[in-house]
């Protein structure tokens, strides 16, 4: 009896130490998110918001995502991603001027940019320049993908979501 207590007690000594130490280990390797990945998040957080009728808290997260989306641009310019995304807050936040010019940087990096094209197409539906809406269309329209699909939808006036 004297040997299984023993041996239960050496199991559970061995077993709490080698799992201490895992813990351990995995907490150091925690990679911190991107001021772009955090933006992300709150873009995401805003859409639900704003598709709930949360108009406020879908402001508010519109402008923590674009704040940290300035400060990642700053460390990392030029990125289309990131130029696409400050367009899109900041249209989403009322500055439809501003939001063009970085859709317009982001396209000078990358001018088939999916995102850019459809987010910069839905601002000219809104700033009532079809022709140009039009346009961006025309990029997408080999994309195969469903960018392609909604702004072919907010021209023809079936949905608005600018």
């Amino acid at each position: 009896m004297k040997k299984l207590v023993l041996s239960l007690s050496i199991l559970i000594f061995f077993t709490t130490n080698v799992l201490a130490a895992g813990s351990e280990g995995n907490s150091g390797s925690t990679k911190k998110k991107t001021n772009y990945e955090n933006a992300v998040t709150h873009i995401k957080s805003a859409k639900k918001y704003e598709k709930n009728g949360k108009l406020e808290k879908a402001k508010k997260s519109y402008t923590k995502a674009q704040k940290l989306l300035i400060k990642s641009n700053q460390k990392k310019p030029n990125k289309a991603d990131t130029l696409n995304y400050l367009g899109f807050t900041t249209r989403k936040l009322g500055d439809f001027e501003n939001g063009e010019k970085y859709y317009l940087q982001g396209l000078a990096i990358n001018p088939k940019h999916i995102g850019i094209n459809e987010y910069l197409g839905e601002l000219y539906v809104a700033t009532d320049r079809h022709n140009l809406a039009v346009e961006r269309l025309e990029v997408l329209k080999d994309c195969n993908c469903k960018e392609y699909d909604q702004l072919k939808a907010v021209i023809a006036g079936e949905k608005s979501k600018y």
